[in-house]
């Protein structure tokens, strides 16, 4: 049930960065050093908790962007779920535009919990030794499109000698990229991006432009990208969903500071409810939720999408609590072999131990580490 609306509900009011919304999106999403905008906004948390009773902590300062993908965080912070679960405990919030901030932001303690790609969650496990963050939760699937001009391509072999933009060298959809044209029995130089397919990487706020203008073919890149290309006359080739088993697969997760869990395991439990909670009314409510987390983009950046762009978009993301750890797994692997990334050591980057203790208690199924951590 939605939480009751009263007049101490404040909405969110944070400041935006600079750079649009939707460079955010698929800044979130890098394996490789992502161009980042280290300003954080900030926002009270919302009213409407249902206990004064503090835990172990006076706040949470928790992280995510102000993004479609990251809905979760947009709707359950509107609507109050993760208030009513902390109870007295506040709430600090702070929307950032590139996965590298964020992760920094957590490493200094400026971030408790934050919602993020797979991408930049692998990339600070890794380059921490696996002593910084743990996975505990996933949050969203789906919303990657290829979009071409459809004068130019028509069919998936037309791609060959195309021009096609992922959002970053290395990030989550430029692999995907790679390892389709590699599907194909194409060659593709992944650090220039020169070869049967040429891979070009630019900035998501500049790419509805380079199509304009005929400097790309088309584009691997998530909603709502896709969309926005679409009402620049593009048209859907391939939903990436198609080419994953059960049409899942992890676009953004839930992270948290390991010296955080450990000392406040009772806060992480709590949000990870109200998570629990929010995804479930998300999916029960889906048009009230579309529309909260377009009110939140509106009030975080200034511009809400327009219809022609959110409906499609909101279509094709599914908000779940399964982090779908074995996608992320072939995700790093898939970069591996593009040459992009070295073999990772994943192991221990879940902890769903709370998640799971959550999901019980409600009779839901429990959800799998895929052999990467605590289940």
């Amino acid at each position: 049930m939605p939480a009751p609306r009263s007049s101490r509900r404040r909405r969110l009011v944070a400041a935006a960065a600079a750079l649009p919304i939707l460079f955010g999106a698929l800044s979130a999403c890098g394996y490789g050093s992502d161009k980042s905008d280290d300003s954080a906004s900030t926002a009270p948390a919302a009213a409407g908790s249902t206990s004064a009773k503090k835990l172990s902590a006076d706040e949470v300062k928790i992280g995510y962007f102000p993004n479609l993908t990251h809905a979760t965080a947009l709707v359950g912070l509107k609507e109050g779920f993760f208030q009513q679960e902390l109870g007295g405990t506040k709430i600090k919030q702070a929307t950032f535009n590139a996965g590298p901030a964020e992760i920094e932001a957590l490493n200094a303690g400026s971030v408790d919990i934050g919602w993020i790609g797979p991408s930049p969650s692998i990339n600070g496990y890794t380059q921490s030794n696996g002593s910084n963050l743990k996975i505990i939760s996933g949050s969203a699937s789906g919303g990657v499109k290829l979009v071409v001009n459809p004068k130019k391509i028509k069919t998936v072999a037309d791609l060959k000698g195309k021009k096609i933009a992922t959002p970053q060298l290395g990030n989550t959809q430029d692999v995907a990229l790679l390892n389709f044209i590699k599907s194909k029995g194409w060659k593709v130089d992944a650090q220039s991006g020169k070869g049967d397919v040429s891979v070009v990487r630019t900035d998501n706020s500049l790419t509805p432009q380079a199509y304009a203008n005929g400097s790309i073919d088309g584009a691997w890149v998530p909603e709502p990208t896709a969309s926005k290309l679409v009402d620049e006359g593009a048209k859907v080739l391939l939903d990436e969903s198609t080419l994953w088993p059960n049409k899942q697969f992890v676009i953004t997760n839930v992270i948290v500071s390991q010296k955080f869990l450990k000392a406040h395991p009772d806060v992480v439990e709590a949000v990870l409810r109200g998570s629990v909670k929010t995804n479930a009314w998300i999916n029960a409510n889906p048009d009230k939720a579309k529309a909260d987390a377009n009110d939140q983009l509106k009030a975080l950046t200034q511009k809400a999408l327009p219809a022609s762009q959110l409906d499609p978009a909101w279509k094709s993301i599914t908000v779940l609590d399964d982090p779908l750890a074995s996608t992320a797994k072939a995700e790093a692997q898939h970069a591996v072999d593009a040459g992009l990334l070295k073999a990772p050591k994943l192991d221990g980057i879940y902890d769903l131990t709370l998640l799971n203790k959550v999901l019980k208690e409600q009779g839901k199924p429990t959800v799998s580490a895929a052999g990467l951590g605590t289940q």
